[in-house]
């Protein structure tokens, strides 16, 4: 049996902001925002159709300026939040807000349809999420937005580069009170480029990277808990929480590694991963199945990992499926009889390495993210607009499953 096919969606403008819709878990869709600094900028809700493999996208208008990072809600799939650049009175900054996707207009249509701006809707502007600026000092840029992992309360963070700000999101009066402000920055005066909310210890921790430093954060007294000076000898770019084993986190960076690390022993990392031949941007845990680890590159390729060695499974682990009580017993047959030189391979002991590398970008790839509603589907993201879907191989799929 064959793998699926990646599908490929072009976007008119240049792009970097890539995140999947974290409180829908019946569909998969994706988020993408554009760069553009000749015309009107876009986010692109994207519904992938996967038993046909067709992308459905509806384009609304970001009124503000070019989106450099995007995060969904965790609570609300309507809702989501992007730090874009704002220019006014010759003066750049990074400002962030949260939007509301327009109910009724989300009628997805098939790449090749009108896409001149004035055919597309606005998105419902909810609020802007305003810092505290020191006493005559301007206001901190926010360079990325997190919301609770577990979507149980509408705290939001932002990672700004010199601070740390949580708001309470009101929804009901579509305001956001600032409820906190920590200083945060480095030694030399080092900026914050991005960070992680960690959904283990009651949601109660935070990581930032900086500079070549990891710090962690606790947020109940606003204290560092823990610190990697030199994580990486370049710039860290980003990280990710292990979401089965709570100490464990990813790093990746400039000098084109990816890192695991132990937060209760962090001498040296658990391992690293050294397959890119240029910066590493983005690394992700798969949120059902942690052995399997993506990442994306300048390097113009994104690759899937296999991390077993220190994932929840080190041995395997058999999984029911569920679909079986849905299919008939002609239908189980035939895929019995397709897939028994899977199943053969399923029985090798799991181990660590590559399990793929894709090469359907072009450019940069800056961001790449699984699907909440499905395990074995990611995007990717390149910054001459290529957005690309792509699954997890079949036979890794079933070395897991059985």
């Amino acid at each position: 049996m064959e793998d699926e096919a990646p599908v490929i969606y072009g976007l008119e403008f240049q792009a970097r902001s890539l995140c999947a819709q974290e409180a829908e878990t019946e569909s998969i869709r994706f988020l993408v925002g554009t760069q553009s600094l000749r015309a009107e900028n876009q986010v692109h809700y994207i519904d992938f159709d996967d038993e046909n493999s067709i992308i459905k996208k509806t384009i609304f208008r970001h009124r503000d300026g070019e989106i450099w990072n995007m995060s969904a809600s965790t609570f609300d799939p309507f809702l989501f939040s992007t730090c874009f650049n704002k220019t006014s009175d010759s003066k750049s900054e990074m400002r962030a807000a949260v939007w509301q996707l327009p109910n009724s207009e989300m009628e997805p249509s098939s790449p090749g349809g009108d896409d001149s701006s004035s055919a597309h809707p606005h998105l419902n502007l909810m609020c802007y999420l305003e810092t505290p600026a020191d006493e005559g000092a301007s206001r901190a840029d926010v360079r990325s937005v997190l919301w609770h992992p577990a979507g149980d309360t509408h705290q939001l963070i932002g990672i700004c580069e010199d601070r740390l700000v949580t708001w309470d999101l009101d929804t009901a009066s579509s305001t956001a009170k600032v409820t906190s402000s920590k200083n945060i920055e480095g030694r030399g005066h080092s900026k914050t480029i991005s960070g992680r909310w960690n959904p283990h210890h009651n949601c109660q921790q935070v990581a930032t990277a900086m500079d070549t430093a990891v710090r962690g954060w606790d947020l109940r007294t606003m204290s560092q808990a823990y610190q990697i000076e030199s994580a990486h000898s370049q710039l860290v770019r980003d990280l990710d929480f292990n979401p089965n084993k709570q100490y464990y986190l990813a790093t990746c960076g400039d000098d084109c590694r990816i890192k695991f690390w132990d937060t209760r022993n962090l001498t040296q990392p658990l391992k690293i991963l050294s397959e890119h031949s240029h910066w590493v941007w983005s690394v992700r845990f798969n949120r059902f199945h942690d052995q399997l680890i993506l990442s994306s590159s300048s390097d113009s390729r994104v690759v899937l990992h296999s991390v077993v060695s220190l994932s929840s499974e080190p041995y395997g682990h058999l999984v029911d499926n569920d679909d079986d009580d849905d299919e008939g017993n002609s239908d189980k047959e035939d895929r019995e009889a397709d897939d028994d030189s899977l199943k053969e391979e399923s029985h090798e002991p799991p181990k660590d390495g590559v399990i793929s590398t894709y090469e359907e970008h072009e450019d940069s790839v800056y961001a790449a993210d699984w699907s909440s509603a499905d395990p074995w589907t990611f995007a990717s993201l390149s910054y001459d607009g290529r957005l690309v879907i792509n699954h997890v191989p079949r036979s890794e799929k079933y070395k897991i499953l059985l």
